[in-house]
């Protein structure tokens, strides 16, 4: 009898994990630093899981969203450099300071706040400076980086770490306007002189880093490229990158039905069956992160071969067509994100049936369901 728990389950592959981080680093080259994007609980993946194998191959420099993310990775004994991108704005000075972290910064009141506060407990505290150069969301405008950078300068308990920006269209099919901003984000940077020593020159997401090698500068986010999954619709991203994703979602039939031709299946009964249908009922539903908006569109693995899930998406059901897969009971596996045999159903086609993209589908999941390691194998 399989327990309960085993039902619905992420399998998150550590090994892939590594193996992605590593091939970043190679295509970069060692000139290039590699900053690992861990927010959001690592895409879904675990924070402290992720960042501890990434560690473990060699990563020195860890993106997280807030204050929290980083107190966690610290007291998980993380060490390196832990960079806050919301800011330091999204926890406590106390917590920043004490547990070592590096914000990212575009507001003057706060940097005056963290200089004191870093004094008063004989610190130096660094700091990433982030430029708004077309996302128009965080940062400060470009005409006011040379009043920021002095002004840092002039705050003898603070560093000026790093420089960084972030493109907005980096995976649309015309580079061109990535490419534009990165060589005015490069021309701003130039104007003050920094080289050498100086902060860390960085604005490369995954698909900035892969599709225009100019804006590799210092240091590169990768972020979704770690999970196994590539940025935007580019078909020549997997020639210049190979990566094996990192999750798979499964579970196992809960019951097994006949039901006769013409009848309604699940909520409003969308579907109707137009011949006599075996269900596999799932335990798997929206409140699993398994969105109602899949309805009409997704498919499963069920004994090595896609079927199609029928009816409406429950909270926590869904009905699966079986009709001539012989051999499936109750108990049997479901692969709903993954690989079963030879077919694979993955992040970027279940994102598609939901009209999302596959960060969002992972980050859904890895909320919603336990989350099993697989260990580390040896290369």
């Amino acid at each position: 009898m399989v327990e309960q728990a085993n039902y619905n389950r992420l399998e998150i592959d550590l090994t892939a994990l590594r193996d992605n981080f590593r091939g970043i680093v190679a295509l970069v080259g060692p000139q290039v630093k590699v900053m690992v994007v861990v927010k959001a609980d690592a895409y879904g993946h675990g924070l402290v899981e992720s960042a501890a194998c990434l560690a473990r191959a060699g990563a020195a420099i860890f993106g997280v969203a807030d204050v929290a993310e980083g107190r966690r990775l610290r007291e998980a004994g993380i060490t390196g450099e832990v960079v806050v991108l919301l800011g330091g704005r999204t926890g406590s000075l106390a917590d920043l300071l004490e547990y070592e972290l590096t914000p990212v910064v575009y507001d003057r009141e706060y940097l005056r706040e963290l200089a004191a506060a870093a004094a008063a407990v004989g610190r130096t505290a660094p700091v990433h400076l982030k430029i708004d150069t077309g996302m128009r969301r965080l940062g400060i405008s470009p005409e006011e980086l040379p009043e920021y950078v002095e002004l840092i300068g002039g705050l003898t308990a603070l560093r000026l770490a790093g420089i960084l920006s972030h493109f907005p269209q980096s995976d649309s099919a015309d580079l061109a306007p990535t490419s534009l901003q990165n060589r005015r984000f490069s021309e701003l940077v130039a104007t003050l002189g920094v080289a050498g020593d100086g902060p860390l020159v960085h604005i490369a997401n995954s698909a900035a880093f892969l599709r225009e090698p100019r804006s590799r500068h210092d240091l590169v986010r990768p972020g979704i490229t770690l999970y196994g999954c590539y940025p935007g619709g580019d078909p020549g991203l997997p020639e210049r990158l190979a990566l094996r994703p990192v999750m798979s979602f499964k579970s196992r039939i809960l019951q097994v039905k006949e039901v006769p031709v013409g009848v309604g299946v699940s909520y409003g009964h969308l579907f109707k069956t137009e011949r006599p249908t075996r269900l596999a009922v799932l335990p798997v539903g929206y409140a699993d992160g398994y969105l109602r908006r899949l309805t009409g569109k997704a498919q499963v693995l069920i004994g090595g071969r896609r079927v199609v899930v029928v009816g409406r998406i429950c909270m926590n059901l869904c009905m699966a067509d079986i009709t001539g897969l012989d051999g499936v009971g109750p108990g049997d596996e479901v692969v709903l994100l993954g690989r079963q045999g030879t077919e694979e159903i993955t992040a970027d086609e279940l994102a598609a049936w939901q009209e999302t993209i596959s960060y969002e589908v992972l980050c859904l999941l890895g909320a919603s369901n336990q989350r099993v390691y697989q260990a580390e194998r040896a290369r």
